[in-house]
């Protein structure tokens, strides 16, 4: 078995920072990740179309000037190769690959009290055991694929959005459907449009979707932005979510109703995310200001979509504009207007079953070569419970759980010594712009091991009463949100996942400003909350 002191699990962006940091410590560090190569998300999603729905100059890493000045990206929002490409190179300038183990999943992670170490065992039979054991999972690692009759039966290629074929797949003048219209699905619909000989988009839930307003970044607009980064991270740390976006701070009622119209108008021809995270600040939780803002897109999907009734399937009469994940978009709803392209909601022509040859509904038969399912990943906890993590006295995380996920600043869950998470359930940077929040999280760990290492302290577990009272406040601010109150992979919600009903909250919603202030606390307090001993004791 192998010795380390500290054993990280994954090897995308988080991961990878985690890995330098513990190494900057003095730390002995192990890497274990299921892919062949660093990224993560980026690794992974390969489809046509994936891109970053947060700028780009937002969403690298913050912490080496060097890299952010040798680096161009092309676009506002890069493609997935070019990101790919991005966290190759700081793979190669920081020598991360020798100590990051790839085609590694791990099965279980068992708490050794009395060697005061965590045993990780891995599904080739690989071991190692370490002092700190640190999860950097991600939130949509697990990808779903419901259980439809027939599924399996199919002749043709099928396949999920993130198991795209490595190969690449030549689907010019195909018969392809495209099994869901969430965000991912809403990105490879545009493409699949263009090349498919005939594209059936199969819906359960429309979104509403926004712009991307995506753009190339001439050379000239490069050496501005390498000169601002570091206004661009401020901006960013000040904001709400993490974003270069931030609410706007007038309330919706508070303006003419032709001052609104000309401000939604403003913020839907804007980049990114701003019509939703620079909107007017009450859009989170005021019901008749979603419910305007949903009427402005209302207006805009109809305007763009020629047939009356396919504009109506496409509009979102579950939830209200603000409370799910909002897709980016580039000419999807024009997409509907092509002749080769058809768009069946299965609410009111529901899905029979697969076949060898295609896909029946309730209206007839239709003829496929292709079928690729975008329907969404056990999103946050998703990947915790693929894994067999137990801590003192036997408690299993997925026990512990059951109801909820239990945490501490979402960085750490009681009765799991030395046991850390970075974008964890609860976290500040699960509802965020992920990569500026995860890198707070990382450097909170790894600013913590380091205290604990230069204090001799052997184990630090969050208390039973810090990690109530902060599950406590996300959920009660949860409930405060119109997104609290919604449907959502937000509150655990997948149709997709059978026998999976409603859960609680697993983001964190009360605001970035609020998160880092608590961290700070924490650590001027003692690291108050987190209970440090010399000795491997039970707590």
């Amino acid at each position: 078995m192998v010795e380390v002191d500290a054993i990280v699990i994954g090897a995308g962006m988080s991961g990878m920072y985690q890995l330098h940091l513990l190494r900057q410590i003095g730390l002995t560090v192990q890497v274990l990740e299921a892919g062949s190569e660093v990224g993560g998300t980026w690794y992974w999603n390969r489809y046509p179309g994936c891109r970053f729905d947060s700028e780009s100059y937002s969403y690298c890493f913050s912490f080496d000037d060097e890299m952010l000045q040798e680096w161009d990206w092309s676009e506002h929002f890069a493609p997935q190769p070019e990101t790919f490409a991005y966290l190759r190179r700081v793979a190669d300038k920081l020598d991360l690959r020798r100590d990051i183990r790839f085609d590694t999943r791990v099965v279980s992670a068992h708490w050794q009290e009395e060697a005061g170490r965590w045993t990780v065992r891995c599904d080739d039979g690989y071991e190692a055991s370490a002092r700190y054991l640190v999860t950097a999972v991600g939130i949509l690692s697990i990808p779903v694929i419901p259980n439809f009759p027939g599924r399996d039966g199919f002749k043709g290629a099928h396949f999920h959005t993130s198991d795209w074929p490595r190969g690449g797949i030549d689907l010019a003048g195909k018969r392809v459907a495209v099994v869901g219209t969430g965000a991912t699905g809403v990105q490879v619909i545009q493409e699949m449009a263009k090349v498919a000989g005939h594209l059936t988009v199969v819906q359960k839930e429309p979104n509403w979707c926004k712009p991307l307003c995506n753009a190339p970044i001439e050379p000239d607009e490069m050496a501005d932005i390498k000169a601002r980064y570091a206004e661009i991270f401020q901006s960013c740390r000040s904001s709400d979510a993490g974003f270069v976006h931030n609410w706007d701070p007038r309330t919706t009622f508070e303006v003419s109703d032709a001052e609104r119209e000309a401000f939604y108008e403003q913020k839907y021809g804007e980049r990114g995310f701003a019509f939703w995270l620079s909107n007017f600040i009450d859009l989170a939780v005021d019901e008749r200001a979603a419910r305007l803002a949903s009427d402005f897109l209302a207006r805009k999907i109809r305007s763009r979509v020629t047939d009356p009734e396919t504009a109506e399937k496409l509009i979102p009469t579950d939830h209200l504009f603000g409370t799910r994940r909002v897709p980016m978009e580039t000419n999807y709803y024009e997409v509907f207007n092509q002749p080769n392209v058809d768009l069946i909601d299965v609410n009111t022509d529901p899905l029979v079953e697969i076949t060898a040859e295609g896909m029946r509904f309730a209206s007839g038969f239709v003829p496929l070569d292709v079928i690729i399912y975008a329907t969404g990943f056990d999103a946050v906890r998703g990947a915790f419970d693929r894994i067999e993590i137990v801590g003192r006295d036997g408690l299993t995380l997925r026990e512990k759980w059951d109801d909820g996920p239990v945490t501490f600043l979402g960085l750490q869950s009681h009765g799991f010594p030395n046991f850390f998470m970075v974008v964890g359930p609860h976290s500040g940077a699960t509802f965020c712009n992920v990569p500026r929040c995860a890198e707070q999280n990382v450097e909170f760990i790894a600013d913590l091991i380091g205290h604990m290492e230069r204090g001799a302290l052997t184990r630090c577990e969050a208390t039973e009463a810090a990690e109530d009272d902060w599950t406590n406040q996300v959920l009660d601010q949860a409930d405060q949100l119109l997104a609290g109150r919604t449907n959502s992979w937000f509150t655990g919600i997948n149709h997709n996942i059978e026998g999976r009903g409603r859960r609680k909250m697993l983001l964190y919603t009360l605001g970035q400003q609020y998160f880092l202030q608590t961290c700070r606390d924490t650590v001027e307090q003692g690291y108050r909350g987190f209970d440090m001993v010399r000795e491997h004791s039970a707590a």
